[in-house]
């Protein structure tokens, strides 16, 4: 799933190398903490959050795939 989240987020910021994805947790449940470059931070939000809600639902349906349950938290670099 980490994977997943950075593939996405190197798509759609202009500093792909700033990209940053950190997972966490264990057993059934994992926390993803995405960090991208300052000005890439619009890009990934979204007008009114619908980007990063995008790929929240991505993150879930994936997780819930393999039987687990996902968050994604997008952090100020």
């Amino acid at each position: 799933m980490k994977e997943l989240i950075e593939f996405i987020a190197t798509s759609l910021v202009e500093h792909p190398q700033e990209v940053q994805v950190r997972e966490s947790g264990s057993g059934s449940r994992i926390r993803i903490e995405l960090s991208v470059a300052k000005d890439d931070m619009g890009r990934v939000i979204g007008k009114g959050g619908k980007v990063a809600n995008s790929i929240r639902t991505l993150l879930r349906v994936a997780a819930e795939r393999q039987g687990r349950q996902a968050s994604l938290d997008v952090t100020e670099p």
